[in-house]
C-alpha cells in the first residue's frame, strides 16, 4: 500500500522518579505492525518492571503470531491482582495494523483510545469479551489516509488534578484538545509532543502521575533520497545521477563535490549561497529539480544530532531554524516516511586518510550514524552503495 504507518511514543515521569511506570514498545512486520502501551500499578522502580514486563511478554507473543487472547490470559497469569486496590498490577493496549489497513485493537483498563478521523475524534465501536474472567474491549476498524488513534495512559486523564483542574482533564476535554490542534499534515510525534506539553502544563511541570502518550496514524508515504558522496568508479557517475533524479519524492544533496557532479550530469547550474545562518554549519546552495543541497560531514553530523534530539524533546522549534542541519533534519523528521541513501564510497582525502579502510571513513560512519537516528524515529531507511 501507498501509506504509511507513523508512531511516535513519549512519557512523563512522575514528578520525583527517575524510571517511568509506563512502558511502550512498537514492532513493524512483513504484514504490518504492532504497537503495545502498558501502564504498571503505582508508580517508580515496580510499576516500570510491572510495565516493561507486560509491554515485552505482550509483544513477544504477538510476534510469534500468537491470538490476543493466549496473550491476556498469559499476562492475567503472571501479574496477579493488587490485594489491596483489587485492580490488575498492569493495564494493556494493543494495536495491530495490517497492510490492508485493518486495525485490530485490544484495551485492557487503559483510557479509551482517542480515533480522530477528518479532524474529529469518533466513537470507536468496541465489544466486551471475557478472557481468564477478565473484560477486555476489542474494537476492528478499516483506517482511511490520515486517520489517526492517540493511546493514552491514566496519567494524561488526569492530568492537572489538584492543580490547575480539581478533577482532572478528562477523557472529553482531551478529546477536544486533539480536535483544536490535530491536523492531517501533523506528524505522529508533532501530535505526541503536542498533548504531552500540554499534560506537563497542566501539571505545572510537575507531574503528579506517569502520564504517556503513543500516536499512529495512516499517513501517505513520503519518500526522499539522499545522495553523499561521489561514486567509486568515475565512469559511473552518469548512472547514478539518473537513478537519483528518477527516484520519486524529495531529493537533497549532501556534499561539495556530489553536488557538482550532479550539476554536470543535468546541465543545470550550481549555486552558493552566501547567507550564513549558524557560523558552525556551512551554507546552503541551489541546484533545479533538488529541494535542499548542503555541505557534507559538518554538515550531516549536526542534522545527526538534531534528529537524536527529536526522539526526546518536547519542543520542535529548533527543526524550523535555516541553516543546512536544521532544514535537512526537518525534512527527515517531518516530510519523510522512507528515506533512500545513495553513498558513493570515494575516498575524500580531505575527511580521511586514504591507507584507512573505508570502514574507518569520517563521511561513511556518519551517514550510518544518519541511518540510525532516523530509524530511531520510525523512519524506513535503505541505503545503495556506488
Amino acid at each position: 500500500m501507498n501509506s504509511f504507518i507513523d508512531i511516535a511514543a513519549e512519557s512523563l515521569n512522575k514528578l520525583g522518579e527517575e524510571l517511568c511506570g509506563d512502558k511502550t514498545e512498537f514492532f513493524r512486520t512483513k504484514d504490518g505492525i504492532i504497537a503495545v502501551l502498558s501502564d504498571g500499578l503505582g508508580s517508580g522502580v515496580k510499576a516500570n518492571i510491572l510495565a516493561t514486563l507486560t509491554s515485552k511478554i505482550a509483544i513477544t507473543m504477538l510476534k510469534e503470531g500468537l491470538e490476543i487472547e493466549e496473550v491476556v490470559d498469559t499476562i492475567t497469569n503472571t501479574l496477579p491482582i493488587c490485594s489491596v486496590r483489587k485492580l490488575a498490577y498492569s493495564t494493556l493496549s494493543i494495536v495491530k495494523i495490517f497492510n490492508n489497513r485493518q486495525a485490530y485493537i485490544v484495551q485492557f483498563d487503559n483510557p479509551n483510545i482517542f480515533f480522530m478521523r477528518n479532524g474529529k475524534i469518533i466513537d470507536l465501536q468496541s465489544k466486551v469479551i471475557e478472557i481468564n474472567n477478565r473484560k477486555v474491549k476489542e474494537s476492528i476498524v478499516s483506517l482511511k489516509e490520515n486517520d489517526t488513534l492517540v493511546l493514552v495512559s491514566d496519567g494524561v486523564i488526569h492530568a492537572g488534578v489538584g492543580k490547575v483542574l480539581n478533577l482532572g482533564w478528562q477523557w472529553s476535554h482531551v478529546a477536544d484538545y486533539l480536535e483544536k490542534v490535530v491536523e492531517n499534515n501533523n506528524s505522529a510525534k508533532a501530535i505526541t509532543n503536542s498533548l504531552l506539553g500540554a499534560c506537563a502544563d497542566l501539571y505545572l511541570n510537575e507531574p503528579g502521575d506517569d502520564t504517556t502518550v503513543m500516536t499512529i496514524k495512516l499517513r501517505r508515504a513520503e519518500h526522499v533520497t539522499l545522495f553523499s558522496g561521489p561514486p567509486e568508479n568515475r565512469a559511473k557517475d552518469s548512472e547514478v545521477v539518473k537513478e537519483f533524479i528518477s527516484n520519486e519524492g524529495m531529493k537533497i544533496i549532501c556534499g561539495g563535490t556530489a553536488a557538482n557532479i550532479v550539476s554536470r550530469e543535468i546541465g543545470r547550474q550550481l549555486v552558493t549561497s552566501f547567507e550564513i545562518y549558524n557560523k558552525k554549519i556551512p551554507p546552503t546552495a541551489s541546484l533545479e529539480g533538488i529541494n535542499l543541497v548542503t555541505e557534507g560531514v559538518l554538515t550531516l553530523n549536526a542534522a545527526v544530532e538534531k534528529l537524536k534530539a527529536v526522539k526526546s524533546s518536547k519542543d520542535l522549534s529548533f527543526l524550523y531554524k535555516k541553516d543546512g542541519a536544521s532544514r535537512l533534519a526537518k525534512i527527515i523528521a517531518e516530510n519523510c516516511t522512507h528515506l533512500k541513501m545513495i553513498i558513493g564510497k570515494a575516498t575524500n582525502p580531505v575527511h580521511q586518510n586514504p591507507n584507512f579502510p573505508r570502514e574507518l571513513s569520517i563521511k561513511l560512519k556518519v551517514l550510518e550514524e544518519l541511518k540510525k537516528a532516523a530509524e530511531e524515529i520510525g523512519k524506513i531507511v535503505t541505503i545503495e552503495y556506488c
